[in-house]
């Protein structure tokens, strides 16, 4: 590696890879700064944890299989919010979390006064799913002023729960395929539509070192996928912000009638545990910072949303 301190960028230029977005053969030192003073932020495990919060129908086609099942959401579960809570530690300085399961959003968000609410990835379909607690979050997201971050099967289930409509990667209804589906999965590049949105700030900024030269150059992003499921359309009141060739739905934002809502279809939180492995922070394992970046801007914009009535 070469010591970008005593080696200018212009000499290292000369030395390009034939790779796009101009890399070069150097890679540069990464530090993460805690930028956010204080965040409060409600952690929701959107996943499945007891028998108690399955439907009818779960109950019927998971006979003999149950308890499996609901370990291995568990397990997942687990993995997940801890992956939320490490990126608010990470971010934040002085960071306070909660984390609840889906069904106590509603009163978790009333007792603890969250500055933001990030829900996790779910597993499961949503009609395997207790209807008493699909039906509860509906009137919450429906209503709520605290803005909300929802990952991939939380994307999914905002959708759902503002009137959009979930199907397969290839266009097939939920019932008709519950295994073997086409999925999305790894890194994967997504497409900006929208990149006025402020949780892309600093994208047009070319000098900027927050973005990849990838996303100011071409507007991509590259992020964590894992689903097999896609929100068909984008859902009244919301934009659109990001897009691929799998599924047209990769990120979407509601910032009407006092709401601030993000929803992504991939797994910006991953970002931390990918860098985490590293023992060193050079930039070239770090390509995965896009989640991290997009993660840092909502709670900044979560902690200045000023609802109105």
């Amino acid at each position: 590696m070469l010591d970008a301190a005593t080696t200018t960028k212009e000499e290292l230029q000369q030395e390009e890879l034939p790779f796009p977005y101009n890399k070069q053969a150097y890679c540069l030192y990464e530090p993460i700064e805690k930028t956010v003073s204080h965040a409060r932020v409600l952690i929701v495990n959107s996943l499945l944890r007891y028998e108690s919060d399955l439907s009818d129908l779960a109950r019927a086609e998971w006979n003999g299989t149950m308890e499996s099942k609901l370990r291995f959401e568990r397990k997942i579960s687990s993995l997940a919010c801890n992956n939320i809570a490490q990126n608010v530690n990470r971010l934040v300085q002085n960071p306070k979390t909660l984390t609840v399961h889906l069904s106590e959003i509603a009163e978790a968000a009333n007792a603890f006064e969250p500055d933001a609410i990030v829900m996790s990835g779910t597993f499961a379909d949503f009609d395997y799913y207790d209807p008493k607690q699909l039906a509860s979050f509906k009137k919450f997201i429906l209503e709520t002023k605290i803005p909300v971050l929802a990952i991939c099967g939380s994307h999914q289930l905002v959708g759902v729960s503002f009137g959009a409509e979930l199907k397969t990667l290839d266009g097939l209804e939920l019932g008709e395929k519950r295994n073997d589906r086409l999925v999305e999965y790894q890194y994967r590049f997504v497409k900006i539509t929208d990149t006025s949105d402020p949780i892309f700030e600093g994208i047009e900024d070319k000098t900027s070192g927050l973005w990849q030269d990838y996303t100011k150059e071409d507007d991509i992003l590259r992020v964590w996928q894992n689903h097999g499921v896609q929100v068909i359309g984008v859902p009244e009141g919301f934009e659109l912000l990001a897009t691929s060739y799998l599924c047209k739905n990769q990120m979407m934002v509601k910032r009407s009638d006092g709401q601030l809502i993000y929803c992504v279809q991939f797994h910006l939180e991953k970002s931390f545990e990918d860098w985490s492995k590293n023992p060193t922070r050079w930039e070239h394992p770090n390509e995965s910072r896009d989640g991290r970046v997009l993660f840092e801007n909502f709670l900044k914009l979560a902690l200045a949303h000023k609802p109105t009535a």
